[in-house]
C-alpha cells in the first residue's frame, strides 16, 4: 500500500500561541522531520494492521486515541 504522489504531506504553517508564525528555520526543520517521521510511523502501523486482518476504522481510531492522549509536560508556560 504504497503512497501516490497524490498524497504528498505538506506540513502547516507552525504557529506560536499568539498565532504569529514560527520563523527559526532550526525550528521548522526539526517540527517538519518529526511530523514526517510520525506520519510514516502511522502509515507502516496502519499497513501492518490491514495486512494482519484488522479493521482499518479501528485503526484509524487507536491512531486517533494515541495522540489524544499525549501530555504536555510544560503546561502553559511559554516556549521559546
Amino acid at each position: 500500500m504504497a503512497s501516490s504522489s497524490s498524497d504528498a504531506f505538506e506540513p502547516p504553517v507552525w504557529k506560536q500561541p499568539d498565532g504569529k508564525p514560527v520563523s527559526c528555520r532550526e525550528k521548522l526543520k526539526v517540527l517538519n522531520e518529526n511530523l514526517e517521521e510520525i506520519r510514516e510511523m502511522a502509515q507502516d502501523a496502519l499497513e501492518d494492521g490491514i495486512l494482519m486482518g484488522c479493521d482499518e476504522a479501528q485503526l484509524r481510531e487507536a491512531l486517533h486515541g494515541i495522540v489524544d492522549l499525549l501530555a504536555n509536560p510544560y503546561g502553559n508556560k511559554k516556549q521559546g
